[in-house]
């Protein structure tokens, strides 16, 4: 397609559309065209765009205490680390900017930890078709075949295995492993979830072999599968955990949380600019505290169940496969390689989903999407699916 303006790097095929104004669950373009949004920044947007909640968060705090250097403790970087070490069960929170900032620093930790406790081990066990960010420590940590031999050389000690095979964790892991990193849900990769029993296996695993156990919960946390964290599903705790996308609810926002035994950065290892910024903080706090309120998550998981029968009506109808994911964090399987054309199609009519491969169709709405919103959804895309498959 070609770019809008000469001046925006051209990194991705993008449609000649300029969104100017957001609204909860709708998009506003500059021509004044509106669209449903099912894809709300990949899984960004936990309330929707431009929810209260997060306006007043932005508009007291920059009154208060826009920016100040992190080598000083500011009261919303305590009270967001605060809050999600009680709600994580883990111990110390590193605030970041991004997922893949997060992730990296998840990576360092364990190396660090593989170098003071486990004779300098430095390995991780990370899964085919993983993504993690797209630095070159995360890209190398991926999974995805395409970029196998992009950036070369890339960083090395990661060891690929498939998903949900623990017999192949089990033989990958030797004397220089440090950790075993994988999603709860593979978002990227078309929604392929970590099944509860292999998250159970996998922290037995871990703990008989004396390694870490890092779960990237960036697409997952913050109540995207009905509870707050996806790892909650199987009844497990990981030793160190990514999040961000949902956590600031639209603004850069990311978090390295983990456990006591794993937090062994030495001064300088870790830091950041605007690591801890206290005006990004205030929405994280804002977010927290929306998705804690009661009955918030059982919302999460009644619109999930809605979403999922919609999809699956559609599904048996355009003759496609499987419906998959939890909570509203969901792929419809096309059965056929034409989820760019249905997704195009869709955009046409006012809908945005996202086509993360050939065959399948994902959909990230706001956590506090509407039956309305979720039915209006589903008249779109049957008929973008009409035309499209």
């Amino acid at each position: 397609m070609t770019a809008i303006s000469p001046a925006v790097m051209d990194i991705v095929s993008r449609p000649p559309i300029v969104f100017v104004q957001g609204k909860g669950a709708w998009l506003t373009d500059s021509q004044g065209h509106t669209y449903l949004d099912f894809i709300q920044g990949w899984a960004v947007n936990t309330l929707g765009h431009s929810p209260r909640p997060i306006l007043d968060a932005l508009a007291s705090q920059a009154e208060r205490l826009i920016n100040c250097s992190p080598a000083f403790y500011n009261d919303r970087m305590i009270r967001l680390s605060e809050v999600l070490a009680h709600h994580s069960g883990l111990h110390q929170v590193f605030l970041a900017n991004s997922g893949a900032e997060a992730n990296e620093g998840a990576i360092k930790l364990a190396r660090k930890w593989g170098a003071k406790h486990r004779g300098g081990t430095f390995e991780i066990v990370t899964m085919d078709h993983g993504f993690h960010g797209r630095t070159l420590a995360t890209m190398s940590a991926s999974g995805k075949p395409q970029w196998e031999a992009l950036f070369e050389p890339k960083v090395s000690g990661f060891v690929k295995v498939p998903l949900n095979d623990i017999e192949a964790v089990a033989a990958a892991m030797t004397d220089r492993t440090a950790a075993v990193m994988l999603e709860a849900i593979q978002g990227e990769a078309g929604v392929f979830g970590a099944t509860d029993g292999y998250l159970r296996d996998l922290r037995a695993l871990t703990r008989d072999r004396g390694v870490l156990l890092i779960l990237d919960e960036i697409q997952t946390g913050i109540g995207r599968t009905g509870r707050m964290f996806g790892f909650q599903h199987a009844g497990v705790t990981p030793d160190i955990m990514t999040l961000a996308k949902g956590l600031g609810g639209g603004v850069p926002l990311a978090a390295l949380v983990a456990q006591q035994d794993a937090c062994c950065f030495d001064y300088g290892d870790q830091g950041g600019t605007f690591c801890g910024n206290p005006l990004m903080a205030a929405v994280g706090c804002a977010v927290l505290e929306q998705v804690s309120e009661p009955g918030f998550l059982d919302r999460v998981v009644r619109a999930g169940r809605v979403l999922t029968d919609r999809l699956l009506t559609l599904s048996a109808k355009h003759g496609c496969g499987e419906v998959r994911g939890r909570g509203l964090l969901l792929a419809l399987d096309l059965g056929r390689p034409v989820a760019a054309k249905v997704a195009a199609s869709a955009l046409e009519r006012g809908l945005l989903v996202n086509a993360p491969r050939p065959d399948s169709l994902r959909f990230m709405p706001a956590l506090n999407v509407t039956g309305a919103e979720i039915d209006r959804m589903a008249e779109i895309l049957d008929s973008a699916l009409a035309t499209g498959i």
